[in-house]
């Protein structure tokens, strides 16, 4: 039996057991990893040149954190033929993680009032959400974040470890953890995780009353484009909310008894891997705004590396 002080690693759960499917799990990860940095890339990209964009509703979508936190690692390992991830870096992605789950299921959770002004009080909106409102929420949003991490971090690893060091995911992912735990101090940190899950559902329970208002003013909008309008900008955000929500809930709620490896693996990159890399794809479907503005930028950088090379080559 060891115990945490005599662990200075921990083995993560490999995508394969062939050298094969290790590379082709690699590519096809990379691949996800990639067009998530692009697809964000130019989102954020558009929005800081276009001022029409400059709005809570697009201030609010970034989300590059969660899959720069778990896919690189496990990308890495996969690479390398190995496992091992040390302690110390076990214990920054599970930091890092929560940092980011946190603060963007907060952001998520801001964006309905965002909406809610717009439809719902538009005279007022510049009062409301203007630049410095959004600069203290998206403050708050990552303060509790910060938090919540670091609450989280500190109490799974004090406790003592004595059930080996293999984590059952691709990632350092805390139930996993807690699974390794030699002693009933990890009901300290289940106890965390429930009040955990009752501050999510409180904001839940708030998204939802927030799309229930604005649903009722987008119902009495006499013109149906601007029904459609107004159901295209929040439509794609539930969609994304939805996710979200059912993968963590099913996460941390599940039963033991229809948990392993294989189902948990698929989950967590459900909840972890697919919200940023469709984030745009969502976004940008039903926002006609927004693939204007990412056309725009596209075209404009695809001139530019066109007269570049005519230049390189008249000289």
């Amino acid at each position: 039996m060891s115990n945490s002080s005599s662990i200075t690693q921990f083995l993560l759960l490999a995508f394969a057991d062939t050298r094969e499917l290790q590379l082709l799990h690699f590519w096809l990860f990379l691949g996800i990893y990639l067009a998530a940095l692009l697809g964000n890339g130019l989102i954020i990209t558009a929005i800081a040149c276009d001022h029409r964009l400059h709005t809570p509703m697009y201030f609010f979508l970034l989300d590059l954190g969660s899959i720069s936190t778990t896919l690189s690692k496990s990308l890495v390992n996969s690479l390398w033929d190995t496992r091992a991830i040390c302690y110390t870096g076990c214990a920054a992605q599970v930091f890092l993680f929560v940092f980011f789950i946190s603060a963007e299921y907060c952001l998520l959770t801001i964006m309905p009032y965002d909406r809610y002004v717009a439809i719902c009080k538009p005279l007022h909106y510049g009062t409301l959400l203007g630049s410095r409102p959004c600069v203290q929420m998206a403050a708050a949003a990552w303060g509790t974040g910060f938090f919540y991490a670091l609450l989280h971090t500190a109490n799974t690893f004090s406790l003592p470890l004595c059930h080996g060091n293999a984590v059952d995911q691709f990632f350092c992912e805390i139930p996993q953890i807690l699974k390794l735990s030699c002693s009933d101090t990890y009901l300290r940190e289940a106890g965390l995780i429930v009040v955990s899950i009752l501050v999510v559902f409180s904001c839940f329970v708030f998204i939802v009353v927030s799309y229930v208002q604005i649903f009722r003013a987008v119902l009495r909008i006499p013109s149906q484009q601007g029904r459609h309008k107004a159901f295209s900008t929040c439509l794609p955000h539930l969609a994304v909310v939805s996710l979200f929500l059912i993968t963590v809930m099913f996460t941390y709620l599940k039963p033991p008894s229809i948990s392993s490896p294989p189902l948990n693996l698929v989950v967590a990159v459900l909840y972890s891997v697919v919200p940023p890399s469709v984030n745009p794809l969502i976004y940008s479907m039903r926002n006609q705004q927004l693939k204007d503005a990412v056309w725009k930028l596209i075209t404009r950088c695809f001139s530019g590396a066109i007269n570049f090379i005519c230049v390189a080559v008249t000289m």
